[in-house]
């Protein structure tokens, strides 16, 4: 029976398409899983799915190599998706209109504390240079975030660890915590989710609602923009170096 069960994960394992259907598959349980719990954060449909693909790789010994043959797919369509964002954001201009000057501040102030923040925090651990340069970008989506960290001397292979971390721990904390704000207006929520928590963060501001999910949209290209233009001048006046 063992016999029989390894030849057909062995042939299973050669597809690209099983590790297709695997990511599909435990993100639809994710989203099951979230509904059943009644929108509890801890339940964040992006988390679960990323939790539940490392077991599974872990437990496979399957190479993330051979995983991302089929995940590739998925990861195609982020282009096209980030664009479609566009789409709730052109339905909503006029707000956007009216809320230009909170906007253009809001973005200030979240990018410049969000770097200072990690850099502050890391620094104070005893973190090396070469750890806080990694961490400076962390708020951003992370092509964008590790083309920058490569540019100023960090590790860009960490720095999609703690740009996905960043993503996952916004998601799951940032509602609440702006509900425990007294914040009602579904475009400010936008607006801090997506510079704290990017692409996956603005997942879940779409779950709030559509205009949420288009001020998350907004705030994250401009976030982007925003981070490669001031990581490069903090760390120059730091003086950090790896």
């Amino acid at each position: 029976m063992d016999k029989i069960f390894n030849d057909v994960w062995v042939y299973l394992a050669a597809s690209p398409l099983l590790w297709l259907t695997v990511t599909l598959a435990v993100y639809l349980a994710g989203q099951w899983l979230f509904q059943r719990s009644g929108g509890r954060a801890l339940f964040n449909p992006v988390a679960l799915a990323i939790t539940l693909l490392v077991a599974l790789l872990l437990l496979t010994g399957t190479p993330y190599s051979t995983y991302f043959q089929g995940a590739q797919f998925i990861h195609f369509l982020l282009g096209p998706a980030t664009v479609a964002l566009a789409v709730p954001l052109y339905l909503h201009w006029e707000r956007v209109r009216q809320l230009f000057l909170p906007i253009v501040v809001g973005l200030l102030v979240g990018s410049a504390t969000a770097i200072f923040s990690a850099i502050g925090v890391a620094w104070l651990l005893g973190g090396t240079p070469r750890t806080l340069l990694s961490l400076a970008p962390k708020s951003v989506t992370t092509p964008v975030a590790m083309g920058i960290a490569e540019k100023i001397g960090g590790l860009p292979s960490l720095t999609a660890v703690l740009v996905i971390l960043t993503g996952v721990i916004g998601a799951v904390a940032a509602p609440a915590l702006l509900n425990g704000l007294r914040i009602r207006d579904d475009a400010i929520k936008g607006i801090a989710i997506g510079v704290a928590a990017h692409g996956i963060g603005t997942a879940r501001a779409f779950q709030i609602s559509a205009m949420a999910g288009a001020f998350s949209g907004l705030a994250i290209g401009l976030n982007a923009l925003l981070t490669a233009l001031l990581v490069p001048l903090i760390v120059k006046l730091l003086h950090l170096t790896p």
